[in-house]
This record gives C-alpha cells, structure tokens and sequence, in this order.
C-alpha cells in the first residue's frame, strides 16, 4: 500500500490518495485543490475508482464534484452533502458544487479497490455519519482522532458523549503499533493516543 498525503484548502486538510501495487487507487476527502489533487494523480500513474468522504463537512468534500468520481459516504451523512447548514459551506469556505453520494456506506462494510481491502468503522460524535477507515494496520480516522486531539463536537450534528464512545470502542481497543492518519495534522498511533487519551 502507498499512502500521498496532501494538504489542501485554507483549513489544512489531509487529502490522502491510497493506491496498491499495480496502481489502483482511491482518495479519501479531497478537500480542496482538486487541480493539485488531479496533478499527483497524474503524476503517479494511478487508476482512481472512487472518493470515500470521512464525513461531510465542507473542509473534506468541497473537490469532490471537481474530480468527477463515484463519491462514497456513510448514510447519516448522506443528506448533508446538499445541505449548506450541515456540511458547514454556509460557515466556511464559501458555496461550492455537491455531488450526490453513488455509495452509501454503513458500519462494518468492506469495500476493495485493486489488492486492497479496507473495513469501514461508523464512528458519530464528530459528525453523525463520521467513519474511520482501517486497512491492515492502518487507519484513516477523519475527524474523529487527531494525534494529540480529538475532533470538535461543538458544530451540527456533533456529540462529545458519542465521540468519546467511538474512540474508546471501535480504535483504541485496536493494536497499539496500529498507524492512524487523521484528517488534519500529523500521523500517530493507537499506542500513543491510547496514553493520551487515558491522561486527558
């Protein structure tokens, strides 16, 4: 598995583009830049199949229609896509164009792109359709898991009980070498949020 990570749009969004070995590929929250996006696509040679959204808060979705691929994202985020309140476009970053979703997602879906396949983790608290997603010892959290934090339940939909429940039953019970990814900031592990988190 080869992990691009960029950053893109004023919030720093980590717009990660995860490919096999034989170039299959597949981006998770392409948040801005879809030109920058569509650049290291090309550069890299990939074959992308699709775009899963982490959540939909416009600091993860605003490129989606930019790139013109299937969209994927969990069922009690779907709505929110076209919803100017809920994704927060009517906050930040501006009016932009939605996409509707080709693939609803649920908890405990798995789903391939090329040699790799991925389990989706329904984690709300952040947003109510928020979702981690865990390939072999890796996770991309979005929102839900920082290194050294964790996400905001202060806007629409948000819920610091529920969060806190989804960090402590879907990732923190995983191994501690367990890489995580988030959708801002830098990567950690399971084994030092785990620390973190117990000491907060």
């Amino acid at each position: 598995m080869n992990i691009k990570r960029l950053i893109v749009g004023p919030l720093q969004t980590n717009c990660y583009i995860v490919s096999d070995g034989k170039k299959e590929a597949f981006i998770i929250d392409p948040g801005d830049e879809a030109g920058k996006i569509k650049k290291t696509i090309k550069d890299e040679g990939l074959n992308v199949k699709f775009i899963i959204n982490t959540h939909s808060h416009i600091d993860h979705i605003k490129a989606d229609y930019g790139l013109g691929l299937p969209v994927y994202i969990h069922k009690l985020d779907a709505l929110a896509l076209e919803d100017p309140e809920s994704n927060l476009s009517s906050i930040f970053l501006g009016s932009f164009t939605p996409c509707k979703p080709k693939k609803i997602l649920q908890d405990k879906d798995t789903i391939k792109a090329g040699d790799l396949g991925m389990e989706i983790m329904h984690t709300p608290g952040h947003s109510p359709g928020g979702i981690c997603i865990k390939i072999d010892s890796v996770v991309f959290t979005g929102d839900t898991l920082f290194k050294d934090g964790i996400g905001r339940t202060d806007l629409p939909g948000g819920s610091y009980k529920e969060l806190l429940s989804s960090i402590k039953d879907k990732l923190l019970c995983l191994d501690d070498e367990v890489k995580i990814y988030p959708g801002h900031g830098e990567a950690s592990t399971i084994g030092r949020e785990r620390v973190n988190f117990e000491h907060a």
